[in-house]
């Protein structure tokens, strides 16, 4: 057996391994944060190209002070997009639920029909021939 794992694991003691732990952490912290500010420009409806493609290239080229001014400069900005974002989901996610939910049983149809003949697609007769057959079955 070789002597040399041995030997590596008694030159890089444990608070190394922590030390690099935490770099590695904040490596990775970082990558997301760029990541997600790069996205946010893209998304951004008020930025045009010009404006955007400027955005790019100085956090490229100025990586920690572009992402720092950009956090100053569009904060407000960040957070409303995130926020149309987070209820757009939330809306499509509500539709899902009550399209996939079903009818609701009897009384979704009978608010079906009462919305059919609130609108004059169907009379009175028509309204309550609906609420039976919904009651009945």
């Amino acid at each position: 057996m070789s002597a040399a794992p041995l030997a590596a694991a008694q030159d890089y003691p444990l608070l190394n391994l922590f030390w690099t732990m935490l770099w590695l952490f904040l490596w990775i912290l970082w990558i997301f944060l760029l990541v997600r500010i790069i996205l946010d420009i893209f998304r951004s409806d008020d930025l045009g190209g010009w404006g955007k493609a400027g955005w790019v290239i100085f956090i490229i080229i100025l990586p920690f002070l572009g992402v720092l001014i950009y956090l100053i400069a569009n904060h407000d900005g960040m957070m409303e997009r995130r926020v149309k974002e987070t209820q757009a989901a939330q809306a499509q996610f509500d539709a899902y639920v009550r399209q996939t939910a079903g009818s609701g049983g009897a009384a979704g149809e009978i608010e079906k029909a009462k919305q059919l003949l609130d609108s004059g697609a169907i009379n009175q007769q028509e309204f309550e021939s609906l609420k039976a057959k919904a009651l009945a079955g």
